[in-house]
């Protein structure tokens, strides 16, 4: 049992790691944690995800709270339900890109707001290796309740589409169908692996490798669509490609994202430390206040909420929105995409074209036996730049930055490094990874 919990979620290789039984007991720690009455609990499409379900449903009943059950459905739609149901938190079974034979569940309180290791998953570790929760006099019950709808209604009504965009869109066999269903009649969709399959026949489900992306680029430039999409296996994560194929950078979709958000007035949006510079200069163009944001959704949604911020825009493809109770929704950022070309009459290709100014390594991960002492090199090192510690390292000179951050689960430090120009770029990070390893 021990390594499934993790700094954002439970997760392991079922059976061996997280099994029916583990459910059980995690469901009465959940519930013995939160004192939560009623809990919705959606699931994604693997195999074991039912089984899993019904063995957590049982562990919340017999502690006394209701569980109203979503059935098949995307996280954001969970968060979504979350808020619109007014339950007292909620949890989705799935394991998100991770192969087929993992499962696991992503834990929330009332308004979707997420329980991290931080915020209660090292508690309910303790609970359930304890077995510490109190007997409850009272069964709750489970009921269905389809979100679907109600969620497809809420995506439709941002929409300012002037014509029906043809889009190409991967759904990796995986939760996608369900996150855009409420929205696909106002597009003309080309479907990639739609049909729901928890073995992933055709590709890992991560759009973080840009491989998986190869099938949907070769399909936009066939096809002559306006834009592409590919899905993670939960849905909470998507990569575009423009209408030439080219894989849009995820922080520069933020920046994207932004002027439509801005569109509507003065806005706060915040972006994660890993992002371009030409994020926070296209917000601040676009009358909007951009504030730097740490990696993780806990730390971003926690942020967003202090800062009262509409939007966030994670490097890993997460893309947070107030109007979703402050959590991820896909189905927006693909709306909003939509609408900012529909509203300026360009291509994709032409919108990214001025974000795509500077120069970046993207993040380079190296193993590192004593990380506090390279860290501690690096301090000493730049310690003539413009340096904090929002999140790990970051230090900013005049024509180039980097940060440098600890992994939250391996001996691993993460590089990024951003230049002027790539020569600089490419020195900076090869000084740098001399550095780190060695």
């Amino acid at each position: 049992m021990s390594g499934i919990y993790k700094a954002y979620d439970i997760r392991g290789i079922y059976p061996e790691q997280l099994n029916e039984e583990i459910a059980e007991q995690i469901g009465r720690a959940y519930i013995e944690f939160t004192g939560a009455k009623k809990v919705v609990v959606g699931r994604d499409m693997r195999p074991h995800s039912k089984p899993l379900f019904d063995a957590l449903a049982k562990g919340m009943t017999d502690q006394g709270a209701d569980v109203v059950n979503l059935g098949l459905c995307s996280t954001p739609m969970s968060y979504f339900a979350n808020g619109k149901l007014g339950a007292d938190g909620s949890i989705i079974i799935t394991a998100s890109h991770n192969p087929g034979e993992w499962n696991g569940f992503k834990l929330c309180k009332a308004q979707a707001v997420p329980i991290s290791g931080a915020t209660g998953i090292a508690d309910i570790e303790q609970i359930v290796a304890a077995k510490s929760w109190k007997k409850s006099d009272v069964k709750g019950k489970i009921s269905t309740y389809d979100i679907a709808p109600e969620y497809g209604a809420f995506l439709a009504k941002h929409a300012k589409l002037s014509r029906k965009l043809k889009v190409v869109v991967d759904y990796a066999n995986a939760m996608g169908s369900y996150e855009i269903a409420g929205i696909e009649n106002l597009f003309d969709i080309i479907p990639l692996y739609k049909e729901l399959d928890g073995t992933f026949p055709n590709h890992e489900a991560n759009p973080l490798k840009l491989d998986t992306l190869d099938v949907l680029r070769e399909k936009v430039r066939e096809t002559g669509a306006d834009f592409g999409a590919g899905f993670d296996g939960d849905a909470d994560r998507c990569g575009f490609v423009d209408n030439q194929g080219e894989v849009i950078p995820m922080d520069l979709f933020t920046a994207l994202i932004a002027q439509d958000i801005l569109s509507d007035g003065p806005a706060t949006i915040l972006y994660d430390l890993r992002s371009s510079w030409a994020v926070k200069e296209c917000i601040e163009q676009n009358g909007g206040k951009a504030i730097m944001s740490r990696v993780g959704h806990a730390f971003i949604k926690a942020q967003m909420r202090q800062y009262d911020a509409v939007f966030a825009g994670e490097l890993s493809g997460h893309y947070y929105f107030r109007e979703n109770y402050t959590a991820e929704s896909q189905g927006l950022a693909f709306i909003k995409l939509a609408n900012l070309i529909c509203k300026t009459g360009r291509k994709v290709s032409d919108l990214v074209a001025p974000l795509r100014k500077y120069f970046a390594s993207g993040e380079i991960n190296s193993k590192v036996a004593d990380v506090p002492a390279v860290l501690a090199k690096i301090k000493a090192k730049y310690a003539d730049g413009h340096m904090f510690e929002l999140d790990g390292i970051s230090v900013e000179y005049g024509d180039w930055w980097f940060n440098v951050r600890s992994s939250n689960t391996e001996p691993l430090l993460r590089l990024i490094v951003e230049a002027k120009t790539k020569a600089r770029m490419e020195e900076k990070r090869d000084e740098l990874l001399a550095l780190i390893r060695g």
